[in-house]
C-alpha cells in the first residue's frame, strides 16, 4: 500500500490549491468531492491509476494490502484494476481530491 503524508517543509501549507498542484504536476486530472458522514463505497475498481487525497475528515480505505484510515494530508495511490472500498469515519464530512491519471 503506497501512502504519502503531507510534508509542509516540502509541499507548503496543506490546502486545496497546493494539493491540487502537487497531483496535477504528477500528470493527474483532479476533482474535488465532499462525502458526508455515513458515505460508503463498496468494493470496486477503476480502469485508470488514481490517487485519493484527503484535505479534511477521516476516510477508511480497504485495498488488497489491508486497511488504512486516511486523514488530512494523506494521499493513497490506487493502481488501475485494484479492487478497493472506502467509507467516511466519524461525524465529519471528508473533503477529498480524487486524482486520475490522464492517459
Amino acid at each position: 500500500m503506497q501512502i504519502e503524508h503531507w510534508d509542509e517543509s516540502r509541499d507548503g501549507e496543506l490546502n486545496e490549491a497546493n494539493m491540487r498542484r502537487k497531483l496535477e504536476d504528477r500528470g493527474y486530472c483532479v476533482s474535488k468531492y465532499v462525502y458526508p458522514p455515513g458515505t460508503y463505497f463498496p468494493e470496486h475498481d477503476h480502469g485508470v491509476d488514481k490517487i485519493d487525497g484527503v484535505l479534511s475528515g477521516r476516510f477508511r480505505m480497504a485495498i488488497r494490502e489491508g486497511r488504512v484510515v486516511l486523514e488530512a494530508g494523506d494521499l493513497l495511490v490506487v493502481p488501475k484494476h485494484v479492487f478497493h472500498s472506502a467509507e467516511v469515519v466519524g461525524e465529519e464530512a471528508v473533503v477529498s481530491l480524487d486524482a486520475v491519471r490522464i492517459p
